[in-house]
């Protein structure tokens, strides 16, 4: 039964089952579906909301656990030095679609979707782990490349949210953000009072930070990620991204453990909630996105990692540059994130419909790099 339930998380079942759900339901019955999702579910609280703004709240925190725990001694990302190709790859990454939404916007779109360009700036992380897994097998080092750049570049998709996705419709009210900073206070005096039981940490630092973040008109879904770093962690840290070390019993570790799972199956509501599009929603959204994410991803990356190699910040041992456009390639898939970007980047429906699509439809990037895999002749790694 538990390898059962493993190979489900691990093929994202549960997501791909709530995205099939969500579509086929939008399209046979497009008002029901409207209702299901904003009508009243919980009390006065809505599917939409309960799902993007508090269940999300435990997806982007285990995605800060990962952060976290890859800068701590032993780290995937420490010391730095070491991960100087991956995060310039990763820069590339983030500003070649972003440049390359822009510029399309401009010949093809429209003022009104400009802020689109953070769609195309994260990384489905799970989604491109199987690709990656596939195409060079178990151990090759491109796979801990990609996962370095997935981690990093989601990073900075939190922050682009946090910074550049207020809601248009209500103005930021800063003020309120000192509640923020009081949840990561009290989180700060917890750890020094070395309470070791995540809950007090989730209960008033993180409902402190989430309300702080909502009554100032910012997505509260970030709240956990300004908590997190401050949780009890190991001295040194001896698992690689997405591993999970059953032995490491610190707060932080045993809120992965916890919490993945739910956020794992989770994600079945997450589909369902935000991939309900009508397939005659596709418009210019969904090329500037899907262009984006295939041809913006891949040159950013494979410019940017190819310039690190020049100023002497080598790839890992293994891999070339060959490795590195493939790796280019299959980052251009964009689902999880870019579909949590979509539904705050626009408050048009057919906009946001439209944007939706372009990120679904990027799972065509998986396809490309297999054909570009085996027209490079790469071997998998034994």
């Amino acid at each position: 039964m538990k390898e059962r339930i493993n190979l489900l998380r691990e093929f994202s079942i549960p997501l791909l089952g709530g995205v099939v759900l969500a579509l086929v339901w939008a399209n046979s019955a497009p008002e029901s579906y409207i209702l299901f999702l904003h009508g009243r579910f919980l009390g006065p609280l809505s599917f939409h909301f309960l799902t993007n703004d508090i269940f999300m709240v435990f997806f982007f925190g285990i995605a800060a656990v990962e952060i976290t725990q890859s800068f701590l001694p032993g780290g995937d990302l420490y010391p730095v030095k070491k991960s100087v190709n991956p995060l310039l790859a990763t820069a590339g990454g983030v500003v070649g679609p972003a440049l390359v939404y822009l510029v399309l916007n401009q010949i093809i779109g429209s003022p009104a979707l400009q802020r689109g360009w953070g769609i195309v700036t994260a990384t489905d992380i799970a989604f491109a782990w199987l690709i990656a897994r596939l195409i060079f097998g178990k151990n090759h080092p491109a796979i801990s490349f990609l996962l370095l750049l997935a981690v990093a570049d989601d990073g900075i998709g939190l922050a682009i949210i946090a910074m550049f996705y207020p809601d248009p419709r209500f103005p930021v009210e800063p003020l309120w953000l000192l509640l923020t900073l009081s949840g990561m206070l009290i989180t700060y005096v917890l750890r020094t009072q070395r309470v070791s039981s995540y809950w007090p940490y989730i209960l008033t630092g993180g409902v402190l930070s989430w309300a702080g973040l909502f009554k100032a008109h910012l997505h509260p879904a970030l709240a956990l990620v300004f908590i997190i770093p401050f949780l009890p962690h190991a001295m040194l840290e001896k698992k690689h991204l997405f591993e999970e070390d059953m032995d490491d019993r610190a707060t932080i570790a045993r809120f992965e453990h916890e919490w993945r799972i739910i956020v794992d199956f989770g994600l079945f509501l997450f589909g369902l909630a935000n991939a309900g599009v009508g397939f005659s929603q596709i418009g210019t959204a969904t090329w500037l996105v899907l262009l984006s994410l295939l041809a913006g991803k891949t040159a950013g990356i494979f410019a940017l990692g190819s310039i690190a190699v020049l100023l002497g910040f080598p790839m890992p041992h293994g891999m070339q540059k060959k490795e590195l456009l493939v790796v280019g390639i299959v980052a251009g898939f964009g689902f999880t994130v870019a579909l949590f970007v979509a539904d705050v980047a626009f408050i048009d429906p057919v906009h946001q419909g439209a944007a939706k699509m372009g990120a679904m439809l990027s799972c065509v990037a998986a396809l490309i790099a297999v054909m570009t895999a085996k027209l490079l002749k790469i071997k998998k790694a034994r």
